[in-house]
């Protein structure tokens, strides 16, 4: 059934209007206060781990959550600014109920967002989104919401908690790698990694050039990070050094340069990670979990090396769904949030970043480890919508996408979906041929518009 407030990856709007209004924020606190309560092992009361990335509407919107939290009889325990990974990794080793993340991501700043956490350290499943927006939107669910002041002030920020988390990380290192010495150049997004990523690095030993790591509250993700590589690119080129990285505002992506300053995305992470544990005989069923917008070159590039690659709807709840469906340790999307199963229960671009810095140290440049992997070139082009009716409701839409299909055949991809977190329709085509990807992503876009454009 179509939800109202959460999205693929929580909830997502404008801070001080609907959803994330003061009365709503309380609502939410409440209501999730209220589910881990009436649990069958609920503590007498339960704990709730609140991190935040840096922009400037993180704290007070923390503050309304943790109030609701509170008058449901919860402990909400602040951790201060920390990556969504971060929060995921503690709360299922440190005995918390849930968590809650305060970001949006990759999203500009005047934008925010609400992540919920379970004790499992993962999303909540569907249907406890489901149960949590009806009582959100209850009536009910209003009347013992906290109302007016400032909200209740979250508990005191354990000092130990970051450096928990990094330790965790530090463990994450392939055995017998060595970073000391490694020039690195991180791009921190001015996000939740700001502090963090150099920190990890440096104590690993590697001589760290932390770009974009100076928050001010309005300048996460602007120009920088996994969405704007680039400066981060230009350094690695310019500076000759073995690695670059860039992550998002929350830090659960990251896309990587290789020491020539070539971009490698989360398919050639996929590939390179795969084959290593392949290798070392821990990828689990020779098989790597993507989704529909992994490029045709990753399938065909594992192929040649015995992998399978198994595809999932874009998002990374659904590719963690498959991968314990079918005992896989390793998947991820093309957008940097790669997930190694075996050491975390979800997407960490810093996870992921230590992984890979420790397997070029173990094995050859990043350049070399991507060097057959041919990407075919794709196109996404987004519209913005003022509706998501099933796209085999729109004739035009529908005729043109089955044209696509069968003019592509084996030699390429036609991809067509909405997002889970904005007013948009997504066409992605992939083709041996440029003329084929420009052709079919200005057919189907302008077909969209017309349908159901804004």
């Amino acid at each position: 059934m179509p939800r109202e407030l959460f999205g693929t990856d929580g909830i997502r709007g404008i801070p001080g209007k609907y959803p994330l209004d003061d009365a709503t924020l309380g609502r939410l606190g409440l209501a999730l206060g209220r589910h881990i309560s009436a649990g069958p092992s609920a503590a007498a009361r339960p704990r709730v781990l609140i991190g935040r990335d840096t922009r400037e509407s993180g704290p007070h919107i923390a503050e309304r959550i943790a109030g609701g939290l509170a008058a449901a009889g919860t402990e909400p325990v602040s951790a201060g600014v920390l990556t969504t990974p971060g929060v995921a990794w503690l709360v299922s080793r440190e005995g918390f109920a849930a968590g809650v993340v305060v970001s949006a991501s990759h999203n500009p700043y005047h934008d925010n967002g609400v992540k919920l956490i379970s004790a499992r350290g993962t999303k909540f499943p569907d249907a406890i989104e489901e149960r949590l927006e009806e009582m959100i939107l209850s009536p009910n669910g209003a009347a013992s919401a906290p109302r007016g002041g400032a909200g209740t002030t979250a508990a005191q920020i354990e000092a130990t908690l970051h450096q928990d988390y990094l330790a965790g990380l530090r463990a994450a290192v392939f055995p017998g790698a060595r970073l000391a010495g490694m020039k690195i150049v991180l791009d921190c997004a001015n996000g939740a990694a700001s502090e963090l990523a150099p920190q990890l690095f440096r104590s690993l030993g590697a001589d760290v050039m932390a770009i974009n790591a100076a928050p001010d509250g309005r300048n996460i993700n602007a120009g920088c990070g996994s969405l704007h590589p680039e400066g981060m690119q230009k350094r690695v080129a310019e500076c000759e050094v073995a690695l670059g990285v860039a992550f998002d505002g929350d830090a659960d992506r990251a896309i990587f340069a290789a020491a020539s300053g070539r971009l490698v995305d989360g398919d050639g992470i996929l590939l390179v990670a795969g084959r290593y544990l392949q290798t070392t005989g821990q990828l689990k069923g020779n098989v790597i979990v993507g989704t529909t917008m992994a490029n045709l070159g990753l399938e065909r590039a594992l192929d040649k090396t015995g992998l399978k690659l198994a595809r999932t709807a874009v998002g990374d709840r659904y590719v963690l769904e498959e991968m314990q469906r079918i005992g896989a340790n390793l998947g991820g999307e093309q957008s940097g949030h790669i997930l190694f199963l075996d050491d975390a229960t979800t997407g960490d671009g810093m996870l992921t970043a230590v992984k890979i810095a420790s397997l070029v140290s173990l094995t050859r440049p990043l350049d070399q480890l991507v060097a057959d992997l041919k990407v075919f070139p794709q196109k996404i082009v987004n519209v913005r919508v003022k509706e998501k009716p099933p796209l085999d409701s729109l004739p035009e839409v529908s005729r043109l996408l089955r044209e696509a299909e069968s003019a592509l055949g084996n030699s390429g991809r036609v991809v067509v979906r909405y997002s889970g977190t904005e007013p948009l329709a997504r066409v992605m085509i992939e083709a041996e041929r440029e003329e084929d990807v420009r052709r079919w992503s200005s057919s189907l876009a302008d077909a969209l518009h017309a349908a159901i454009g804004a």
